[in-house]
């Protein structure tokens, strides 16, 4: 290795761990495979690829010790042992995943690919203590071999940090390995690995309970290694007495163990009952387990009293990981309670070293459910003479029907498989939801109808304009973004039925006309309407209101729905407070005659500064338009008579609605830059916003607040100098 790599103490350890490599794998691993797994870690070492971690760490001791580890522990194969040392050099690019296959085959491959998307998890600064993490974790791995490699990594760099410099780096790995690695561990049957993370995890976090604890059990080691040999020593001599080949022995609990049993119970460590437990081990064929091991149930309890409501039967129900035993508390000499552990060799071995000890692989199905999936592999058959040659047909897809993504932050959150970016916003928030207009992928502009893919970090972008329209509902798929479009869309229906409402009767009133409700019930169902609340959303939004009126009274009084044509002269009414202009005339018709009933028609919008010419309705109202109104263009022609000239007065200050069409490059950005446009421009308003995209092109359909044509044209001047923009047109 490079001279200048391995201090002096380093080199030692590293001369060592290769031996026990050799020794420990020679079954599974050939001389070959080793000696290009030693060059290419030469190699990377002397070109820089292979360097310590920003926390001093020493990856070539690291990774030895992980394979080590692997070799008393999982029983690991050629794949694991091979994928453990060289991932490192993948992900600094010192060698590839086809170089990789091209030496070591494509099993090799996928375990160097699974380790390195795994630990791509780590840069996202997700929180590990979040169940989502935990999936997440299972879905990037794809092979249960990685995990059980992740485990035992955690482990052996849980043995190193022991009094590292670096306390925050210290808490963050104890803090992994309790909520993350810990658990798993005790999923997959991994009670010894799991017990010795709990432990160190509480050294590094709490050392001084931790040494408080373990400095009460060495005070007390004497003392109770006398109490086990005198509890066995009766025990042995009735077993003897049967055909039963065992073993027995006492076990002191681990101290995280102890730890939770004192706060439990609030508790001393003296006052603990069973700070130990003795284990009767069986060495019986497989048939024969069951009715052996309740042989030496029946043997302890006829020696010493058994709390029945203690008795723990994992023999007859064994736990979803694979773990047997059986379990009972006895009452032992000078008044101790002691735990009883009854198990067979076999159960012992995978007790020890997880369901990795037997496995063998019987048809794994998925399953949305960690602990139906965990049951599956538990039914693994315990024959099989090489185990870890079926492990890779393990296929991790128990989390197949959901993804999971993070925000910037690192906070992680679960979703159904196709859920969009919209759903994801939802998820967040609702008041985001309610306001994206798309966002960042990856750091690459997406649409609000992007398909979340596990592993996204997903930046959402807002506007104060957007607001939920139905077509979301076509693309939405969780239930909370479907349950809130709906609610803002009925809030948004219930708030204009309210305008509606109000219009209409104060029209009503102004015209001294009474509501007869079966004419209007009759009015509303001519017009192609469902109910009311649709009749008044429709009254705000699109129905002229002079032309409801007249159809209600044509309903109501049908004999006198005609009426003789006039010229438009002869009218003389009076302003009737419609919402769409100020209490101040700014309209003079015909020969300067002001104080006429008038309604700025919404086909066309016309604002101060537009050629306009009013129209006479069959109600008297006048309607008026812009002079290149299509409308008015058809009605000129039908009814010459009933137009007259009309002119503005003058500005009085108010805005008038626009409708703007927007076409331009498909850029997430442009929208945001528009809408910032028109907020910051003085008199305008942007009172609504709709977006359509398609092909790269989207188009924008605005309706702004203006006071003026002077106005309106300077504000379509800056917006079609927005980059990207390609054209803005004013629309009917």
């Amino acid at each position: 290795m490079h001279e200048n790599y391995f201090n002096a103490s380093e080199r030692v350890i590293a001369l060592r761990q290769c031996k026990d490599i050799i020794r420990l794998t020679h079954d599974a691993i050939s001389h070959d495979d080793l000696r290009c797994v030693y060059e290419i870690i030469r190699n990377s070492i002397i070109n820089g690829f292979f360097h310590r971690d920003k926390y001093g760490i020493n990856p070539t001791i690291r990774t030895l010790n992980t394979a080590i580890l692997l070799a008393e522990n999982i029983h690991a194969d050629r794949n694991m042992i091979i994928a453990v040392l060289i991932y490192n050099l993948c992900e600094s690019g010192h060698i590839t995943e086809a170089e990789i296959t091209d030496k070591f085959g494509n099993d090799a491959a996928k375990l160097v690919f699974g380790l390195t998307k795994v630990s791509s998890l780590y840069k996202r600064r997700a929180a590990v203590e979040s169940e989502n993490f935990h999936k997440l974790l299972l879905v990037f791995a794809q092979d249960i071999r990685v995990i059980l490699i992740m485990i035992v990594d955690r482990l052996g760099i849980m043995r190193m940090i022991n009094h590292h410099p670096d306390e925050k780096f210290v808490r963050a790995i104890s803090s992994e390995a309790r909520y993350l690695y810990a658990p798993l561990a005790h999923r997959l049957g991994l009670y010894k690995i799991k017990s010795e993370l709990e432990d160190l995890s509480l050294k590094y976090s709490d050392r001084e309970t931790f040494l408080q604890i373990a400095h009460k059990l060495n005070e007390t080691k004497a003392k109770r290694d006398e109490y086990i040999n005198n509890f066995i020593a009766p025990l042995k001599e009735a077993l003897d007495k049967t055909h039963l080949k065992y073993d027995i022995k006492g076990r002191t609990k681990s101290i995280n163990s102890i730890w939770n049993k004192m706060k439990k119970q609030h508790a001393e460590v003296d006052d603990i009952f069973d700070l130990f437990a003795i284990r009767i081990i069986i060495d019986t064929p497989i048939k024969e387990e069951k009715a052996d091991c309740w042989l030496a149930y029946s043997i302890v309890t006829d020696m010493y009293t058994a709390n029945t409501a203690r008795l723990k039967d994992w023999i007859s129900n064994p736990k979803s990981n694979g773990y047997e035993s059986l379990h009972i508390t006895v009452y032992g000499p000078h008044q101790k309670w002691v735990e009883v552990q009854i198990r067979t060799k076999r159960m012992d071995e995978v007790a020890e070293r997880g369901l990795a000890a037997h496995w063998k692989y019987k048809g794994i199905k998925s399953e949305g459910n960690i602990d139906d999936w965990m049951n599956n592999i538990r039914d693994i058959l315990e024959t099989s003479n090489t185990p870890t040659e079926l492990m890779r047909d393990v296929k991790m897809d128990i989390y197949n029907e959901e993804v999971f993504a993070f925000t910037p932050k690192g906070d992680l959150f679960r979703l159904p498989a196709g859920a969009s970016l919209l759903d994801f916003a939802f998820c967040i928030h609702s008041d985001i939801g309610c306001t994206c207009i798309g966002g960042k992928v990856n750091g690459k502009n997406e649409k609000i109808t992007y398909k979340v893919k596990n592993g996204d970090t997903i930046e959402i972008l807002t506007s104060s304009a957007q607001i939920p329209n139905s077509n979301w509902l076509n693309f939405v798929i969780t239930t909370k973004a479907r349950n809130k479009i709906r609610q803002s869309l009925n809030e948004q229906a219930s708030k204009d039925a309210g305008i509606g409402k109000e219009l209409l009767q104060r029209r009503f009133k102004n015209r001294k006309i009474e509501i007869d409700e079966a004419v209007l019930t009759k009015t509303i169902k001519k017009l192609g309407l469902k109910t009311a609340t649709d009749f008044y959303v429709a009254l705000a939004d699109r129905l002229d209101i002079n032309d409801v009126i007249s159809m209600y009274l044509s309903i109501a009084d049908p004999e006198n729905q005609t009426q003789s044509p006039e010229s438009a002269e002869n009218f003389m009414l009076q302003p009737d407070g419609n919402e769409d202009v100020d209490s101040q005339d700014i309209l003079i018709i015909g020969d300067n005659i002001k104080g006429i009933n008038y309604k700025l028609s919404k086909c066309c919008n016309p604002i101060i500064g537009d050629k306009i010419i009013g129209f006479t309705s069959s109600d008297g109202a006048i309607k008026i338009h812009r002079s290149d109104c299509k409308n008015l263009l058809h009605l000129m022609q039908k009814y010459p008579y009933r137009c007259i000239n009309a002119a503005w007065s003058g500005k009085v200050g108010q805005q008038f609605a626009v409708n703007l069409r927007i076409v331009g490059n498909d850029d997430i950005g442009i929208v945001t830059n528009i809408t910032s446009l028109i907020n910051k421009e003085k008199n305008t308003s942007l009172r609504s916003i709709s977006i359509d995209s398609n092909d790269g092109i989207f188009r924008g359909y605005l309706v702004i607040g203006v006071n003026d044509t002077m106005s309106l044209n300077e504000l379509i001047k800056k917006i079609k100098s927005i980059k990207g923009v390609k054209d803005v047109q004013r629309s009917n």
